[in-house]
């Protein structure tokens, strides 16, 4: 029985420090090994070993793996205040995606003497966010707020990356893109802005309106005048045809009354009287004998 326990506890070890010895790399990751504190170097001594994916052994409480994630890392830097060439202040985060190039550097330069750890994620960013920070101001500074939101942007975002990779190569970090999440003013100067804009948008539309309303003088003026003219033209064509009518109807009239003048006489007096009683509440107070009786004396005869 006993030997039987003492089996158990022999296996048991033996798979404790078979666990000890084995671990993973991932596709996605590398490690290093360090050896009483001492990272391991590659077989001829030259540089220090990084271990690829696959399954890894190491001398149990004697060897500490560390394993680094070696896709791309995206960092946000907050919003930071930042005063342009012409003494803009503006609020500005943008984002930083960077990798690890040299997993032994980042593992010193990013110890942790208090955690006791190496390789920390979170004390890279800290150093990646004040190295882009430093960067944005300086090269910020030199621009106006035209060129950074449209005219250099892209010249911008280059510059800020390259100066970003010379101040954080040394900790064994590569950034390899820089953008801008966004631009824009501090509360406390949106509302003066924003006054600001309204008042050049409100000038700008007086100014429009004034050009329009003189636009529009000037084409109503020279529509009145073409109106008057084209009124006066045709008053002076309905008088010439007027007059021409009138002087064809008297010819009319006189080469009937010299072939019968007494019938023309009758008919003018039949035009005179439908024009006089043109109502039946229509009143003429004259003598019987008047002229303009005369036909209905003749016809009464």
């Amino acid at each position: 029985m006993k030997s039987f326990t003492s089996m158990l506890v022999v296996v048991a070890v033996v798979l404790a420090l078979f666990g000890l010895s084995v671990f993973t790399v991932y596709e996605s990751d590398r490690a290093i090994i360090a050896r009483l504190g001492e990272l391991q170097k590659n077989s001829d001594g030259s540089s220090i070993k990084v271990l690829g994916p696959g399954i890894h052994w190491k001398v149990p409480f004697v060897d500490v793996a560390y394993i680094f994630d070696a896709r791309l890392n995206m960092t946000e830097v907050p919003s930071e205040r930042i005063v342009t060439k012409e003494k803009e202040v503006l609020l500005v985060d943008l984002f930083v995606q960077w990798k690890i190039n040299d997993y032994a550097l980042f593992y010193n330069t990013t110890y942790g003497v208090s955690e006791g750890v190496g390789g920390r994620v979170d004390r890279a960013e800290q150093l990646l966010r004040q190295n882009v920070k430093g960067v944005l101001h300086s090269e910020f500074g030199q621009r106006t707020l035209q060129n950074v939101v449209s005219g250099e942007r892209n010249e911008l975002l280059e510059k800020l990356r390259k100066r970003a990779n010379e101040n954080i190569l040394s900790y064994g970090i590569e950034v390899v893109d820089v953008r801008i999440n966004r631009v824009e003013y501090p509360p406390e100067v949106n509302d003066k802005v924003f006054a600001r804009m309204s008042s050049e948008r409100k000038r700008v539309a007086v100014t429009y309106r004034a050009s329009g309303e003189s636009r529009a003088a000037i084409i109503r003026a020279d529509a009145d005048r073409v109106a008057r003219v084209t009124i006066a033209e045709a008053q002076k064509e309905a008088e010439r045809l007027r007059g021409e009518g009138d002087a064809k109807a008297a010819q009319i009239y006189a080469e009937n009354f010299n072939q019968s003048p007494e019938f023309y006489k009758f008919y003018r007096s039949l035009e005179a009287y439908k024009n006089v009683f043109q109502d039946k509440r229509d009143v003429l107070v004259l003598k019987p004998d008047s002229d303009f009786f005369k036909y209905f004396q003749s016809s009464g005869q």
